[in-house]
C-alpha cells in the first residue's frame, strides 16, 4: 500500500512517505493535525499506539479511524461474503469495527468519540475484485492449497454477476473521530 502510494502521490510536494509503525511513527512530538487509519486500526497496538498517537498530535489535533463494510443486499454481495466464509485460512467472526473492537475499545483509544456511517461503493472488472479479494489477509495467496479452486469460484461469481464486465461492491463506511483529548 506504501508503495502504490508512493507512485500516486509523488507528484504533491506536500506528500512524505516514511518507513515506521503506528506505534513508532519517528515524527516530531506536537506535529500533526489529523491522523487517519483507514481499515487497518485493528491491526495496531492499542496502548502503545495511543501513546505514540498523544504524543505527535497538536493540542486540538483529530483522530479518525474508518472501515468499509460490506452491506450484504445484494446477490454478488452475499456469494462473496460465502466465498470469504468458505475459503478464509481463519475464521473471520465479525462484520463491523464494533463488533471487531467493540465500543469498549473505541471508546478506551478514542475517549469521547463521535461516528457517522456513509453508503459507498467500488466499482470492479475481475482484475479488480480479484486484487480486492486477495488483499484480505485470511484468504489462500498463489501458491497456497485452495487457491485456484478459490480464484474459479470468483471468476463463476463474477460472471453470473457482471455487467458490460463490471460488478458493484456495496459498502457502509464507518468513520469514528475524536479530538483525542483523553489522553495518555
Amino acid at each position: 500500500m506504501r508503495s502504490i502510494a508512493e507512485e500516486l502521490l509523488t507528484k504533491y510536494p506536500n506528500f512524505k512517505s516514511i518507513e515506521a509503525t503506528a506505534e513508532d511513527t519517528s515524527l516530531p512530538s506536537a506535529s500533526v493535525d489529523f491522523i487517519t487509519a483507514g481499515q487497518a486500526f485493528h491491526w495496531f497496538d492499542p496502548i502503545k499506539t495511543k501513546l505514540e498517537f498523544s504524543r505527535i498530535l497538536k493540542p486540538e489535533g483529530w483522530v479518525l479511524l474508518i472501515w468499509n463494510v460490506r452491506k450484504l443486499s445484494t446477490g454478488l454481495m452475499r456469494e462473496y461474503d460465502t466465498l470469504v466464509s468458505e475459503f478464509a485460512n481463519r475464521q473471520i467472526a465479525f462484520r463491523s469495527t464494533k463488533d471487531r473492537i467493540g465500543e469498549t475499545g473505541l471508546h478506551q483509544f478514542l475517549g469521547r468519540y463521535k461516528e457517522k456511517q456513509f453508503e459507498n461503493h467500488q466499482v470492479f472488472d475481475f482484475e479488480g475484485l480479484q486484487g480486492r479479494l486477495l488483499s484480505s489477509s485470511y484468504v489462500p495467496l498463489p501458491g497456497e492449497e485452495r487457491y485456484a479452486a478459490m480464484i474459479a469460484e470468483l471468476r463463476r461469481i463474477f460472471d453470473s454477476s457482471q455487467r458490460d464486465g463490471f460488478v458493484q461492491f456495496d459498502y457502509e463506511t464507518e468513520v469514528y473521530y475524536s479530538q483525542f483529548r483523553d489522553r495518555i
